[in-house]
């Protein structure tokens, strides 16, 4: 179902990000600071490419042929795969994205394990999602959960997605917040700040280790 509305409404999607310009840019900004720079990264479940275009990434992750088309005309190179099975060697990456898509994915512990293994040793995997337990999040769930895309997500806690990145052998692991109040009544950019539990947009940033 969840597919199906990604397919359907990509335009619908991809406008979401011009009608809430200071969430969008929030969020930007906030993943900027965690992401290395000099280095080639993809970003998982790219979608129609808005952050991926933000960061200069050039490849790109999509189940959605729709989604995908519209990345594309932005100027990536879009492989129609699923994130739990990536087309990429392994270590071929200095950092892996991944935002708001983790609560998409069928298998998401499969998913961080793939993005682990296609990154370099010392490469890092960012992570945007929508904290579940944040006092935003709750608002925003609660508002979203009947609408044509996140009805079918599974959102998951800070708490939950950094212990997965443990498990994987991450380490140096840095979480930051943005997005304190509903995306539709933000008047002017939120600076992220350190930790989490009020910002409705977590990015969380680890590295894999160098056996």
């Amino acid at each position: 179902m969840v597919m199906e509305s990604f397919d359907r409404y990509a335009a619908e999607y991809d406008r979401w990000y011009d009608e809430n310009h200071f969430a969008y840019t929030s969020e930007v900004q906030a993943l900027r600071a965690a992401i290395p720079k000099g280095k080639q990264g993809v970003e998982i479940g790219v979608g129609t490419g808005r952050f991926a275009s933000a960061f200069g990434i050039r490849l790109g992750i999509e189940p959605s042929a729709p989604m995908a088309q519209i990345a594309r005309r932005r100027g990536i190179e879009v492989y129609e795969a699923k994130a739990e099975d990536l087309p990429y060697e392994d270590n071929a990456f200095g950092f892996v994205l991944m935002v708001a898509a983790l609560c998409f994915v069928a298998a998401p512990q499969k998913a961080l394990r793939e993005a682990r293994r296609v990154l370099k040793p010392g490469g890092r995997l960012v992570l945007g999602i929508i904290d579940k337990n944040s006092t935003a999040g709750k608002t925003y769930w609660r508002a979203r959960k009947t609408g044509r895309f996140y009805k079918g997500a599974r959102l998951h806690s800070v708490g939950r997605v950094s212990g997965w990145l443990k498990t994987l052998g991450f380490s140096g692991l840095k979480v930051s917040q943005t997005v304190f109040t509903p995306p539709g009544e933000m008047k002017e950019l939120q600076p992220a700040r350190e930790g989490h539990g009020d910002g409705l947009f977590v990015v969380i940033a680890g590295t894999k280790r160098i056996n």
